[in-house]
């Protein structure tokens, strides 16, 4: 069977979802910060409020056609959906083998899914991250070479603080959202089921990512930081030239008034 995760957009109303989506043919239990709606013995999916959602026993169809359903409660879509798939089954414990990229499950407890789902969820929502990142970076790569061989950035200081302005706005919303990969509160009131979450997030390799994630943000703070240092140096150059015509018109006029009366 398919076991699915999206990250559509920065968050979903999942309060919205809950009122809306439930029904005699939709089971619908709200959990916190994630929803799991269920459409059959097998066929569930669990909505996260940082905008992800996993899908158990979907078809990619069914799949695409729910995120249709679900686009008028997604606030800020991303422009590139992340996706991630898998297969589960059921077994005697709850592992993932890694080498298949499988998922057993020991039962049909929905509260495992659910713990699974939350590092499946984690993992799409990283994946939005880092291909926003990458994105920046291979959007301003040139801009350092370029500084280092011509000694100046050959974009207007409209553009300059454009950049700048992208820049500290994606570094500023990765912050605040970065409590999406943290351990949820779920699991406080639910510890036994914390381990099968860890598996989840071990498997996905979700803290070294994170890691790398920084790594890279520290990059784009480096570039923010040269990007404010050309801004501020054509902000000072401008100045310096205002000065100097300034100078030249009152040296001009003062030839002129001295001149004049000669003639």
């Amino acid at each position: 069977m398919r076991c699915a995760s999206y990250c559509a957009g920065v968050a979903y109303d999942i309060n919205g979802i809950f009122q809306s989506l439930r029904s005699a043919a939709i089971t619908a239990q709200s959990y916190d910060e994630v929803i799991m709606l269920s459409m059959g013995k097998e066929q569930t999916l669990c909505v996260f409020g940082y905008g992800a959602v996993v899908f158990w026993g979907y078809t990619v169809d069914k799949e695409r056609d729910t995120l249709k359903l679900l686009n008028p409660f997604l606030k800020l879509p991303l422009g590139s959906i992340q996706e991630d798939t898998f297969a589960y089954e059921y077994g005697v414990e709850t592992i993932i083998d890694e080498e298949e990229d499988r998922i057993i499950l020991q039962s049909e407890d929905p509260i495992l899914k659910i713990s699974l789902s939350y590092g499946l969820s984690q993992s799409a929502k990283l994946a939005a991250f880092e291909h926003d990142i990458d994105q920046t970076i291979q959007r301003t790569r040139q801009l350092p070479a370029e500084l280092a061989e011509k000694g100046k950035i050959s974009l207007s200081r409209k553009k300059i603080s454009q950049h700048i302005g992208k820049l500290f706005s994606q570094k500023n919303s990765i912050n605040l959202e970065s409590f999406a990969l943290d351990t949820p509160e779920f699991f406080w009131k639910r510890p036994r089921y914390e381990p099968i979450y860890q598996m989840s997030v071990e498997f996905l390799d979700i803290q070294v990512r994170l890691n790398i994630l920084n790594d890279k943000l520290n990059v784009v703070h480096e570039l923010y930081e040269i990007l404010s240092n050309e801004l501020k140096h054509a902000h000072s150059s401008f100045l310096e030239w205002v000065i100097i015509i300034l100078i030249l018109v009152e040296v001009i006029l003062s030839i002129l008034k001295d001149f004049l009366p000669r003639i």
